[in-house]
């Protein structure tokens, strides 16, 4: 294993000694990294025996930040270089719509609770994030990037540059937030004793988008589908429901 890691570092490193002024250099250098560190992050995650508090996506950030800062990269040239990566998020939240068509009879007897509880939801995750960052001094900026954490990436994204907040920003509590998620739902079901499955996808994927929705299909289809929904159902209304409700308050 060591042998592999050295392996590894070695090349990435000289790797990165070739890397020069264009855009084709940065975006395979960037593409390399991201997709060395998405694997080794895995690979991790199943050594550690798939531990909930600690998803692959998180492991493979830090070990992808750690590599950032040992070959002294530039973390924007290392995003503009990744950013067609970033493009495929649209596409790949897209497909998840396959498993909510097969389980569309479900969802169809569940929709008076769900039209009920998902604005409610939605306006809690972003509403606790800004008041909490009020009440400690946040700019303005912090607080309109802090608004959409529990926004699946590309609509968050899309939300926190109109409301003129910071993409790194947002990113790191999109990380942060489906983590915690994810623990914290979990927690909860086991505590409330919550085994349908429907339930806590829903759950997973209204709190903890992207990775909330990864941990929902590890407990099956059901669980899968409704996280899918109740991702991208608290995308639509917060993308739409939050300038609204910021703009009343000047932001």
């Amino acid at each position: 294993m060591n042998e592999l890691t050295d392996g590894l570092a070695s090349a990435i490193h000289t790797l990165s000694n070739t890397l020069v002024d264009s855009p084709s250099t940065n975006a395979v250098l960037a593409i390399v990294l991201t997709l060395g560190a998405f694997m080794a992050g895995n690979r991790a995650f199943a050594l550690l025996r798939s531990p909930v508090w600690l998803p692959p996506v998180m492991i493979s950030a830090c070990l992808l930040g750690l590599t950032l800062m040992i070959l002294k990269l530039n973390y924007q040239d290392y995003r503009d270089g990744a950013q067609w990566l970033t493009v495929l998020l649209g596409p790949a939240t897209v497909a998840l719509g396959v498993p909510l068509y097969q389980q569309m009879h479900h969802i169809r007897a569940l929709w008076r609770p769900i039209l009920f509880t998902l604005p409610i939801a939605a306006l809690l995750a972003s509403g606790y994030a800004m008041l909490i960052a009020g009440a400690f001094g946040a700019s303005p900026e912090v607080i309109a990037s802090v608004a959409p954490k529990s926004v699946t990436a590309p609509i968050a994204i899309g939300i926190t540059e109109q409301l003129g907040g910071s993409v790194p920003l947002i990113m790191g509590g999109l990380l942060i937030t489906g983590v915690m998620a994810t623990v914290f739902v979990d927690l909860a079901v086991r505590w409330m004793n919550i085994r349908d499955p429907r339930i806590i996808g829903f759950a997973l994927g209204l709190n903890g988008h992207a990775i909330g929705t990864a941990r929902a299909f590890e407990l099956g289809i059901s669980a899968g589908a409704f996280a899918s929904l109740g991702m991208g159902l608290t995308g639509i209304f917060t993308a739409l429901a939050l300038p609204l409700v910021l703009g009343m308050f000047g932001f």
